[in-house]
């Protein structure tokens, strides 16, 4: 007897039609769980990182940008002392580029924020690279001395991109911080790294090719990584305005005494690299680098203390304490090997420093300033290693190598009391379990 149209089975390779998204689709009868079963999420933080929509894209042109901010300055250094005999005036040069980003970088930062970062980095991006083209051709030409301090002062005009990626992870993420204090670390991490490998690349393009071989490289690098950067429109934060009230981020409160902390750290790594220099070489300072990078990616797998004001001082007060680690070794013996032990674990506190500071400005900053909230303590870091750089030589020239080892400690010291004095000077308001 025939079945009933009420009664009868649907064959098992007929689909069946599900809600999906909010869309009618079909489904197979016979694997219904395999449609509704969600993949797993990945334990590793950083994975979960990058699987964000469109975060591999940007962060793969941010770093190919971000390469050559380790790079330019010291090619600009050899192809000058070469060209011309002379390592003040390389020294001079790239100091006047120095203070030429401190002044213009902030200014730079307002527009993006303001315009968007695509419209203003790529522009920003093209002056600065012709001003690197520029001191090529006046090096190469034997053109006069102050056309050099011309040419590499447009450079200023390079827009901070790692202050635009981590504009974009405060965008994505808004609202979970821990998977802002993951993509702080991150970043942190690569600008270690960056910075690590910028200088020896420029070394070897410099001597294996010709000296202007690493600042056209380090040109070419940071356009196609701007270029690429600013194509991923999905994940770029929204322009802002600004308004007839809206402040500076430098009279939000906190924020002053955050850029002395930046200030006192960036002498940090200004002495600590002079004095390891002349005492030791620059291949030694790789091994501060990889244990700052290594810290910071096992800093951002932990899970973040709540309250940063807190977590800052005590990363500040091991900085202090490891810094003191190149100076005992120096005092106690020559061993190269003993002292390149104590950078690595000197380098340990520098990354988680830097990113809970990051994170203490990504909270004093309005939303819609972020990029230049975040300029702003990477111009103060630039003002403090230009400082500590200074003060580390002179020890070196006045007292020596080991006693100069003496400076990256105090400076460490200094930034630890700046901190403490910014923290008992909040606002009573904040408690000390808030989201600050």
């Amino acid at each position: 007897m025939p079945r009933s149209p009420a009664t009868r089975t649907v064959p098992p390779s007929i689909a069946l039609l599900a809600v999906a998204g909010g869309q009618l689709v079909a489904a197979p009868r016979d694997a219904p769980e395999r449609v509704r079963r969600k993949r797993p999420a990945s334990a590793n933080p950083y994975l979960r990182l990058l699987a964000t929509p469109g975060a591999r894209a940007f962060t793969a042109g941010n770093l190919i940008a971000r390469l050559p901010m380790g790079m330019l300055s010291v090619s600009a250094v050899i192809m000058i002392a070469g060209s011309r005999g002379s390592y003040a005036l390389a020294g001079a040069v790239t100091a006047t580029g120095l203070a030429a980003t401190a002044v213009v970088a902030p200014f730079t930062a307002r527009l993006v924020d303001r315009c968007g970062q695509a419209r203003i980095a790529v522009p920003a991006t093209a002056l600065a690279v012709l001003g690197s083209l520029a001191l090529v051709l006046c090096v190469h030409h034997d053109a006069p001395a102050w056309t050099l301090f011309v040419a590499y002062a447009a450079t200023a005009t390079t827009p901070n991109t790692g202050g635009m990626s981590r504009a974009r992870w405060a965008h994505l993420h808004r609202g979970d911080p821990a998977a802002l204090h993951t993509a702080n670390s991150f970043e942190q991490a690569a600008d270690e790294l960056c910075f690590m490998l910028g200088p020896v690349l420029a070394a070897v393009l410099c001597g294996a090719l010709f000296p202007e071989a690493g600042t056209l490289v380090g040109a070419f690098l940071l356009m196609t990584g701007v270029l690429v950067f600013a194509a991923q429109r999905a994940t770029e934060p929204p322009p802002t305005p600004r308004t007839h009230t809206a402040v500076s981020p430098l009279r939000t409160p906190g924020m002053p005494a955050l850029l002395a902390v930046f200030l006192a750290t960036g002498a940090v790594f200004g002495a600590l690299e002079v004095v390891s220099i002349a005492h030791a070489g620059g291949a030694i300072l790789a091994l501060q680098a990889a244990g700052s990078c290594a810290a910071g990616l096992l800093y951002g797998s932990l899970r973040p203390a709540r309250n940063v004001h807190r977590r800052l001082l005590l990363c500040l007060t091991a900085m202090t304490a490891l810094m003191s680690l190149p100076l005992l070794a120096t005092t106690s013996t020559a061993s190269l090997p003993v002292l390149a032990l104590c950078l690595l674990l000197a380098g340990a506190a520098t990354a988680p420093t830097m990113v809970t500071g990051m994170t203490l400005v990504q909270r004093a900053t309005p939303a819609g300033q972020l990029n230049e909230g975040m300029t702003l303590s990477v111009t103060a870091l630039l003002g403090g290693v230009a400082a500590g750089a200074a003060t580390g030589g002179w020890l070196v020239e006045h007292a020596g190598t080991v006693s100069g080892y003496a400076a990256p400690m105090a400076a460490a010291a200094l930034a630890l009391v700046v901190a403490a004095a910014g923290t008992s000077l909040r606002r009573p308001g904040v408690s000390s379990g808030s989201a600050r």
